[in-house]
């Protein structure tokens, strides 16, 4: 028996599904890597197909209508069953492989894939994994060019050409030496003066960058830098030996702050945080062990 006219497409279901659990046409955009206004349009493509309003829009949010919370139910049932048989044919195909090349930003590399790996190896032991570093930009560029099965990446939104999942949070943070006036200051850091000092920098490429540099463009973004390093390590040695302040993921100095090496600066009326996610290429949904380490970074 033929499927009627009135169901929608798998993509649009999972689209469906993401708004239901974020709240937000935005939010489930951002998660799936497309455009707000081709989720929005595909949304209300999906609403004319089914015949009746899956959601109720308002300046707060998207949340299910009554008919809305019955299609999200059939679709989460959909959905999983496509990705049964996704997995289902993977291993009739013998594309499980056993290897597994992975590139990922230095903050990611350094302080949340290893514990990913260490799972990874828990539950699929046989696969092999390379890891590689690179600043966000590279990361992209490797990923398109098919060099990765999957990418890492700490940039505000996913790079052209890719699909992408936030797997984590992160925050940036203002550090000092001990002995720098700042560490003694009592006020927070406005956006103003923050972007007005000469700061100690990751290169131009780096998420960790071009997170600063939005966050600073409404106060004429970074001035120019007292220093440019191409690594959390190299950035940390230069704020404790006192070539200035630095911002750099809060993650890379939890041990610094707890000991007293380092000092963190507040700031007040700068958005640092940023999401972390993992990017493929547009059109390929990853598979076999990168299918896995995916589920992984999601589950933690």
């Amino acid at each position: 028996m033929a499927l009627s006219p009135h169901v929608p497409e798998l993509g649009a279901l999972e689209l469906l599904l993401a708004v239901a659990r974020l709240g937000s046409v935005g939010r489930a955009a951002a998660e799936l890597g497309v455009s707000q206004p081709a989720a929005s349009a595909r949304i209300k493509g999906m609403e004319q197909q089914i015949g009746v309003p899956l959601l109720d829009r308002s300046p707060r949010g998207s949340q299910p209508t009554e008919a809305g919370r019955l299609v999200v139910e059939w679709a989460r049932n959909v959905v999983e069953a496509a990705e049964a048989l996704d997995a289902g044919i993977d291993a009739l195909r013998g594309r499980r492989d056993t290897r597994l090349t992975v590139v990922a930003s230095l903050t990611v590399a350094e302080y949340l894939m290893p514990g990913w790996l260490l799972a990874l190896h828990r539950i699929s032991p046989d696969t092999s994994v390379t890891l590689r570093t690179a600043n966000s930009a590279d990361v992209a560029a490797h990923v398109l060019a098919g060099d990765a099965d999957l990418g890492f990446v700490e940039g505000p939104t996913t790079p052209a050409g890719l699909h992408g999942a936030v797997v984590a949070a992160d925050r940036l943070v203002v550090v000092v030496a001990p002995s720098h006036p700042w560490a003694r200051r009592r006020s927070p850091l406005g956006g103003a003066e923050l972007a007005a000092t000469p700061l100690v920098l990751r290169e131009p490429g780096s998420g960790t960058r071009e997170v600063l540099e939005q966050a600073l463009a409404p106060y004429g973004g970074t001035t120019t830098p007292r220093l440019e390093l191409a690594s959390s390590t190299a950035l940390k040695a230069a704020a404790m030996t006192g070539a200035g302040p630095v911002c750099l993921s809060e993650l890379a100095v939890t041990e610094e702050l707890a000991t007293g090496r380092l000092v963190a600066v507040p700031v007040d009326g700068v958005d640092l945080h940023r999401p972390l996610r993992a990017v493929w290429p547009a059109g390929h949904r990853p598979a076999g062990p990168a299918r896995e380490l995916l589920g992984l970074t999601r589950k933690r």
